[in-house]
């Protein structure tokens, strides 16, 4: 989409363009012509992250929730899962791999942002992949399929949060600026901040117990991985935001296997 051309949407509010931006970036979903793009609606859009997690998480329930019974649990958890990877475009698993390979064969800065660019897969990153992968299924198939449905919906929405945490209070690596041809959301003002929470705040009713639980947990993996890209990078690419989304989903469905087996005892 070219941000000079003209569009005929000046009534639309600046809101719903930055809410489609969001979606646009995040999903295969389409959006209208009309939406406008630019690096500020972009950024504006950070704050909209968690409701991309709402249409994810909610696609994915839906698919095994409707699958389960003619499939069972495990294929339909599987198509579950492949369902958001194609609703995505593996957007983040890509983010995900490039990191593992990248801190995994790079031994300096440069090394590592270099690797990182690289659309290669390597080994690290494909075994990384793998492993993050089988432990989201493991790790759901580990619930009562009643479970299943929310927890998908609440690790989806959770992990949509920590990247805008990471965009508000960290610091970007500008030598990536170049490095992929998709755009990045590299600023965040308070209130939007404040937003994304809010919109994140509805999925705490689901199970608030293991929810809190979980925003501790996931809270203190972003303070990790944060510390790492800030040590190894002086600060966060594209590809460390869509680590963080995936291994705080992780620590969520974790974190949720947990509580469930300790409250069964």
């Amino acid at each position: 989409m070219n941000p000079e051309s003209p569009t005929p949407s000046d009534g639309v509010p600046d809101w719903v363009h930055a809410a489609l931006n969001a979606v646009m970036f995040f999903t295969r979903i389409p959006v209208p012509s009309w939406v406008r793009y630019s690096p500020e609606k972009l950024n504006q859009s950070s704050a909209w992250f968690p409701v991309v997690g709402w249409l994810v998480g909610g696609f994915a329930a839906l698919v095994f929730w409707v699958a389960r019974v003619p499939l069972g649990d495990v294929l339909a958890l599987l198509l579950s899962m492949a369902g958001t990877v194609l609703l995505t475009g593996a957007f983040h698993e890509d983010g995900l791999a490039d990191v593992c390979d990248g801190f995994g064969g790079g031994w300096n800065r440069q090394q590592v942002l270099s690797i990182m660019k690289d659309s290669r897969l390597g080994t690290y990153g494909a075994v990384g992949l793998a492993l993050v992968l089988a432990i989201k299924f493991f790790a759901l198939s580990g619930l009562p399929w009643t479970w299943v449905v929310t927890v998908l919906v609440t690790g989806h929405v959770l992990s949509r949060v920590f990247p805008v945490l990471i965009i508000f209070a960290g610091t970007y690596a500008r030598e990536d600026l170049t490095s992929k041809v998709k755009p990045l959301a590299t600023q965040l003002t308070l209130p939007g901040l404040l937003l994304a929470g809010f919109f994140a705040l509805p999925v705490l009713a689901l199970h608030w117990i293991p929810a809190l639980i979980a925003v501790g947990a996931a809270a203190l993996m972003t303070l990790y991985l944060a510390r790492l890209f800030q040590r190894r990078l002086g600060g966060y690419t594209g590809d460390c935001l869509g680590t963080v989304q995936q291994l705080t989903e992780v620590t969520v469905y974790l974190t949720f296997v947990a509580y469930f087996r300790l409250a069964m005892h």
